[in-house]
């Protein structure tokens, strides 16, 4: 894993940087340490576990701002699953789908684009939900939040991170 999970003073995660960043804010001692991999990082004379959670020792404030409509941030969004049939996707296997398809007019927009599966997406093809005879899991709206991770699916975070980023699985 060469991949460090950054969180606030206040044990938010801000971002993923390198193992490398870490270090380096470890020893310019603006980090600690919070959990840490299996492997080591080996110097001439010093060796150290590779950090895998590391927290600021001052808070940052982050300001929040509304993430850009891409495939990550809609898969992040409906939870890397299809909002027809509910099967988990990764970023190959999901699909844009316009609630009020382009042909009706539908827009490109946060409040009007979802994740599906591509057999969805086909089956529903140029109609609306309703006049598809296909149920939304959920209505689709604008996020106040970017996600911290963008990883395809969340088994492939490691487990140290879960706590950090609120899985409840």
């Amino acid at each position: 894993m060469n991949n460090t999970l950054l969180l606030n003073a206040s044990y938010e995660p801000i971002k993923v940087i390198s193992w490398k960043k870490a270090i380096s804010l470890f020893f310019l001692e603006k980090v600690e340490v919070i959990e840490h991999y299996d492997a080591d990082v080996r110097s001439v004379s010093l060796s150290i576990k590779m950090p895998a959670v590391v927290r600021l020792l001052r808070y940052v404030k982050i300001s929040r701002r509304k993430p850009p409509l891409s495939k990550i941030n809609l898969l992040a969004r409906d939870n890397y699953c299809c909002q027809y049939c509910h099967k988990q996707l990764d970023y190959k296997s999901s699909t844009f789908d316009h609630v009020v398809p382009r042909s009706q007019q539908g827009q490109t927009t946060w409040d009007n684009v979802v994740i599906a599966c591509g057999t969805c997406n086909r089956k529903k093809g140029g109609r609306t939900p309703e006049q598809a005879n296909m149920k939304l899991k959920i209505q689709p709206q604008v996020p106040d939040w970017l996600p911290v991770v963008n990883v395809h699916v969340h088994r492939t975070l490691p487990n140290c991170w879960l706590l950090f980023l609120g899985d409840s699985d």
